[in-house]
């Protein structure tokens, strides 16, 4: 731990050098003491200007940086705090710049970060800080409003609003503030048994959740909080590629399929390691700060800040237990998704939500097997149902996509036995009759002019309702993977399984049709795909239609694509072989 605290001080101090290069020192200027960011100009959300001075603040007080004590980064960060009390709204509120614009949410995040920084200068013996901890002070005051009426988008933004409550609490003694985050607390936590949280995010806002609610927790007594990220962060042990790379190939938020390493949770871990003294949080805390190269966390997650602030969660004395390579893990399978999915209909919001998502994968059933350097992920209720990692050569998943739906399937249950592993989904599809006469709105009926979106389209009756049955069965042996998919017997439905992978490596094969950019389509016999020694090699094609793609099937670019042409009824097994 010494090591990684040393590394993340050195790490500061370059950043803080850098980054006072980009400080706006122009009075003229609106944006006066801020730091430009990636847009071009400064902006006071958890990932700009704030996220900066949490570096430099963290410099300034620590005796172990260059900058201890430097008057010129002093100057400087005074500069920057006034930045943000000029660029807080009269409502107390910031906004994040690339959307949501004076919100509550936005600004908890910030306060998540300043109310640490705030402690961390106040306890710091030197009486030039000041005027920055009284700025800072009248900035996390100017919030208490939006914090006590502000609402949210997404299901994280609840706790990280709780978590700057609490925050704020410990600073202003206000009892409303602690009420005001038991109003969100009431509405029960949003994660399963095996620790996933709504958003099924591995890449970034489990690491906001569990930073949140772990705050929330301490400071409210409420142990319960703590649980759920121990437990998040137990079933994170299992979600790891043999590179450092997070499992993100079934993300509810935009993380999903992009890469993402452990490093946003090297806080959480290492404060829980030791709230818990537990020997695997240690070693996780240990492996996650390997990858920390820069501070891109927001504020409120800041690495080096949180050492510093936090000196009793020192764990360099604790045993660390080593860390798991091999294991197969189902996660979600006892969680009642279908029953919970089954009570949608009764609760009355018609699946509308303002501003958010409904999430309805959350709990979805997955397993996770690891075998040394291969890694691999079968999922429900996402685009791609199998990922590999072999090596350097990434099968980054599969997709069946039909033109019954049309789209790509998303396989509604995964049984997991000694067999293998089944997906199966019945997808259905029907026809809108009229709505009955006495369902028509007034004056309707007979009338020459009715705009089709006025008309109350839940009360037509379904007619010729049709059904397609599909199901893919998974299974291991000596170094390959066996995928054999199946249709019931109707006829003529357009089908595309597609292999996708990486742009790092070569794709051949002796029948393969190249399509465009990135895009070939197995027609028959083999095809492999090699990076850097290691092979993934898949048989066999087909190509019973010419489509390019089925409707409403995307492909991103970034990646490149291997289709096998189906039409229904279909029953084939294809090889995976590992070499």
């Amino acid at each position: 731990m010494d090591a990684i605290y040393n590394r993340l001080v050195g790490l500061n101090d370059e950043l803080t050098e850098a980054t006072l290069q980009g400080q706006i020192l122009d009075p003229q200027s609106k944006y006066v003491g801020g730091i430009v960011d990636e847009t071009g100009i400064a902006r006071a959300n958890h990932m700009s200007t704030p996220r900066i001075i949490a570096g430099w603040a963290s410099a300034l007080v620590n005796p172990d940086s260059r900058y201890y004590h430097d008057r010129v980064l002093l100057i400087a960060l005074d500069k920057a705090v006034a930045f943000m009390l000029n660029r807080q709204h009269a409502d107390g509120t910031v906004s994040l710049g690339s959307t949501n614009y004076n919100s509550p949410p936005d600004t908890a995040f910030v306060v998540g970060g300043v109310t640490q920084m705030y402690q961390l200068l106040n306890k710091h013996d030197w009486v030039e800080l000041e005027p920055v901890t009284a700025k800072l002070k009248l900035f996390l005051e100017r919030t208490i409003p939006a914090m006590l009426t502000g609402g949210c988008h997404t299901p994280n933004h609840r706790w990280v609003i709780t978590a700057a409550l609490s925050l704020l609490h410990e600073i202003f003694p206000q009892p409303e503030l602690l009420t005001r985050a038991e109003d969100w607390l009431a509405e029960g936590l949003d994660i399963t048994e095996d620790g996933e949280w709504t958003e099924r995010s591995n890449g970034i806002y489990n690491a906001v959740s569990n930073i949140a609610l772990y705050h929330t927790g301490r400071l409210m007594k409420r142990p319960e909080l703590i649980e759920c990220v121990r437990s998040n962060l137990r079933m994170m042990i299992y979600l790891i590629h043999p590179s450092g790379e997070v499992v993100t190939d079934y993300s509810g938020r935009q993380d999903f399929g992009q890469t993402a390493t452990m490093a946003n949770y090297f806080p959480i871990y290492r404060l829980m390691a030791a709230y818990d003294q537990d020997p695997i949080f240690a070693a996780m805390a240990d492996y996650a700060g390997s990858f920390i190269t820069g501070f891109y966390e927001g504020v409120n997650n800041h690495p080096l800040m949180n050492m510093l602030l936090y000196p009793e969660a020192d764990i360099s004395q604790l045993e660390r237990a080593p860390l798991l390579d091999r294991y197969v893990k189902v996660i979600n399978a006892e969680h009642p998704m279908q029953e919970h999915l089954q009570q949608i209909d009764g609760i009355g919001h018609h699946m509308h939500i303002q501003h958010s998502s409904m999430h309805l994968a959350f709990g979805a059933p997955l397993v996770r097997i690891r075998e040394g350097e291969q890694s691999v992920t079968i999922m429900s209720q996402t685009p791609s149902f199998f990922s590999l990692r072999h090596g350097k050569a990434s099968l980054l998943g599969v997709k069946l996509a039909t033109s019954f739906s049309p789209g790509i399937v998303k396989f509604t249950n995964l049984l997991a036995s000694e067999a293998g592993y089944k997906l199966d989904t019945v997808l259905e599809k029907g026809y809108n009759g009229p709505i009955p006469r006495h369902l028509l709105p007034v004056g309707t009926a007979g009338s020459t002019l009715s705009p089709w979106y006025l008309l109350p389209h839940q009360h037509r009756p379904m007619t010729h309702v049709q059904q397609l049955e599909l199901q893919a069965v998974i299974t291991s042996g000596d170094s390959e993977w066996t995928i054999h998919i199946a249709s019931d017997e109707r006829e003529d439905v357009f089908t595309q399984l597609t292999f996708i992978f990486g742009n790092d490596g070569t794709v051949s094969g002796d029948d393969l049709l190249v399509g465009e950019e990135g895009k070939y389509f197995l027609r028959s016999g083999s095809m492999k795909y090699e990076a850097d020694g290691d092979v993934i090699e898949i048989s066999s094609g087909a190509y019973e239609h010419i489509l390019p793609s089925v409707r409403e099937d995307h492909h991103p670019t970034g990646c490149q694509y291997v289709h096998v042409n189906l039409v229904t009824p279909y029953d084939r097994t294809f090889k995976i072989r590992l070499r």
